[in-house]
């Protein structure tokens, strides 16, 4: 079991940055590949960025590319999104997802096991 508590969401100003953090408890991280999610109001949750379990294997949104940073940090207890160059677009409830796989990234929300409770970011144009 793993539980994860997102934190570092809040209100950004156009081409501004914010950094949030996932922090897990229970199971090791490293058996775990790690993503972030957004989603907004009436549309299904889509990709932000990914990792895989050791930190090798990184994928992002054609969206974020260039401007976002997934990072595994320390005992691989945490896992980081880094948001730089922000754009209104970027406004959504943001999830930090774990699963249980092998050393792979994992790119869709029906093979993750575990979901944080989200945090809001919110640009302002």
């Amino acid at each position: 079991q793993v539980q994860l508590v997102e934190s570092g969401g809040g209100l950004v100003q156009a081409g501004g940055s914010l950094r949030l953090s996932c922090a897990a408890s229970g199971r090791t991280f490293g058996s775990y590949a790690m993503g972030w999610f957004r989603q907004a109001p009436g549309k299904e949750r889509e990709l932000v960025a990914a990792i895989s379990w050791n930190g090798g294997i990184i994928v992002y949104a054609d969206s974020v590319k260039g401007r976002f940073t997934i990072s595994r940090d320390g005992a691989k207890n945490t896992v980081a999104l880094q948001m730089n160059g922000m754009k209104p677009e970027d406004t959504d409830v943001y999830y930090c997802a774990a699963g249980l796989t092998t050393n792979v990234v994992l790119t869709r929300t029906q093979l993750y096991d575990y979901w944080g409770q989200g945090t809001q970011v919110t640009v302002s144009s």
